[in-house]
């Protein structure tokens, strides 16, 4: 495993949610990780974290290998990769995404 690879696995482990998104959870850019930042917020998450692809190309690649999803923004929670904006619209509108952050 390589050492990026090595630190996404970490920090999607020691991280209870985190966002790998274009730009910061005050200024994203893009309008994908723009949305994804404000379903956290309607979910209650006050602590987002966030981790700036347009910083580390490496990271950048490495996050769409680490899970096999071509698309940015990526959401895991507590380990586990819950996918890109539109799901996590999807899980909004059904109540589910809230569900799984508040019972962590």
């Amino acid at each position: 495993m390589s050492d990026v690879q090595t630190w996404i696995k970490d920090t999607v482990t020691n991280t209870p949610v985190v966002l790998f998104m274009k730009g910061t959870a005050q200024f994203p850019q893009c309008g994908f990780s723009g949305r994804a930042i404000q379903i956290l917020k309607a979910c209650g998450v006050d602590n987002i974290a966030t981790v700036n692809v347009l910083d580390d190309a490496e990271v950048r690649q490495g996050i769409k290998d680490y899970s096999n999803w071509p698309t940015i923004p990526q959401l895991y929670v507590r380990g586990e990769f819950i996918g890109g904006s539109d799901i996590m619209n999807e899980m909004f509108e059904s109540g589910e995404l809230k569900t799984l952050l508040n019972n962590g």
